[in-house]
């Protein structure tokens, strides 16, 4: 069966609002694609030259610039490592740099089929397959989806229909005594690192990623991408019943985080709603609409290093975990301010409590309209027995062990004077 189009066709550039520096190559030489999904950590640079001069070919370098998996590196930091690499590393005649806007779809073998297909379709007669090309790694129990070296096994099945040769990539491991890079699990004194332990262990701890790892331009891009946890953005939702105490506990914790030099925002509820949520009343989809704006601004703060401290009542579960994903979970810390209604009743600031009694006002929360608990909130606050000074404090150790503050301004002062 065949299929054909009329008209004009129109390429989307996908949001790619940049180009790269042209570079040049050899247009009639065999080109080998290599599926970039992930920044180069382990420096493959030797292999890869050894494999171009076997086939006398060039590197198509494909930085692939859509969704791969939560956690993983963005695409502008992956690409200024492709860059570096390409630049510093090989010959500018034989490597092209080139974007392909994709999202990763984590299909294994059939992926790499279709990764081969899109390579041919762009000049390639070699694609360069890892072992576990395209995995989405093990299942609930541990045991992987995909068989290793499956997708190489599958793309050279179908190779000559392609046109295009598999260069089997395999899994590397650094031997300390050689000083080379070997197959995986060759000999005692090969070591490795997996991308969780470079993020775990290294960037999140401000460690140095080992020389033996990574060329050190890409060293410097990649712990430039993952701060020290105390530079980054972190979100602190207070949610509560309305007298319960957040404002006034938000407000001493701003106080206290500017003290230790950290960048802070106050969203506080009342506030929002005279300006990003005017005009918004109290029914259940308008309060969920103004959590998801000061959530979205609290996603952005975050994303930018800094600190976004957040005071609503925010009455419904489901809203407060979609602020959750929104800003991502690792750094968001939900603060679940527990004070009894008849304490938050006598309180009553506003005089919303004394207001609703008398039938002068509806849909108050704790009333008549429900307030859904959290069920794993990271710190719950008593404000009874407890001050705000004091639950403000609880709240600055949490974020010190989380790794969110360094030493208190307290102990700096001791140190410098």
């Amino acid at each position: 069966m065949s299929h054909t189009t009329q008209g004009t066709l129109l390429l989307d550039r996908l949001g790619i609002a940049y180009t790269l520096h042209p570079y040049e190559y050899d247009p009639e030489a065999p080109r080998i694609g290599l599926h970039a999904a992930e920044s180069l950590g382990v420096d493959p640079s030797q292999t890869f030259k050894t494999l171009m001069a076997e086939v006398d070919g060039n590197l198509l370098l494909h930085a692939v610039v859509g969704m791969t998996k939560p956690g993983d590196v963005d695409y502008f930091a992956r690409v200024r490592t492709y860059q570096v690499m390409a630049e510093r590393y090989y010959d500018p005649n034989r490597v092209l740099l080139a974007l392909l806007p994709l999202a990763m779809r984590f299909a294994g073998p059939r992926e790499a089929l279709w990764h081969a297909l899109i390579r041919r379709n762009h000049g390639a007669n070699y694609l360069i397959v890892g072992r576990d090309h395209a995995s989405p790694g093990a299942d609930s129990s541990g045991k992987p989806f995909y068989e290793p070296y499956e997708a190489q096994n599958l793309v050279e099945r179908f190779s000559d229909e392609l046109g295009v040769g598999v260069i089997r990539f395999q899994e590397l491991s650094y031997n300390r005594k050689t000083r080379r890079y070997q197959e995986a699990g060759e000999g005692a004194d090969s070591i490795s690192l997996s991308g969780t332990e470079v993020r775990e262990r290294y960037l999140k701890e401000g460690r140095p990623l080992p020389d033996w790892f990574t060329r050190p331009e890409v060293a410097r891009i990649l712990e430039e991408t993952y701060p020290l946890l105390s530079r980054r953005g972190v979100c602190i939702w207070f949610t509560g019943l309305s007298g319960a105490g957040k404002s006034k506990t938000a407000e001493i914790l701003t106080g206290m985080l500017l003290e230790h030099g950290r960048r802070v925002t106050l969203l506080d509820g009342d506030v929002v709603r005279t300006h990003l949520s005017k005009g918004l009343r109290f029914s259940k989809e308008d309060r969920d609409t103004n959590i998801r704006r000061i959530g979205f601004v609290a996603s952005e703060i975050v994303r930018h290093g800094g600190v976004a401290i957040c005071a609503a009542v925010s009455p419904y579960r489901a809203a407060r975990n979609d602020v959750r994903n929104m800003v991502g979970a690792e750094q968001f810390i939900e603060v679940f301010v527990d004070t009894p209604l008849e304490v938050c009743e006598r309180r009553d600031p506003k005089g919303i409590y004394a207001k609703a009694r008398r039938g002068e006002i509806h849909n108050v929360t704790g009333l008549d309209d429900p307030y859904e608990a959290p069920e794993n909130a990271e710190l719950t606050l008593e404000t009874v027995s407890c001050s705000a000074e004091q639950n403000a404090r609880l709240i600055i150790e949490v974020l010190r062990t989380a790794g969110f503050l360094t030493q208190s301004h307290e102990a700096v002062r001791e140190n410098t004077a």
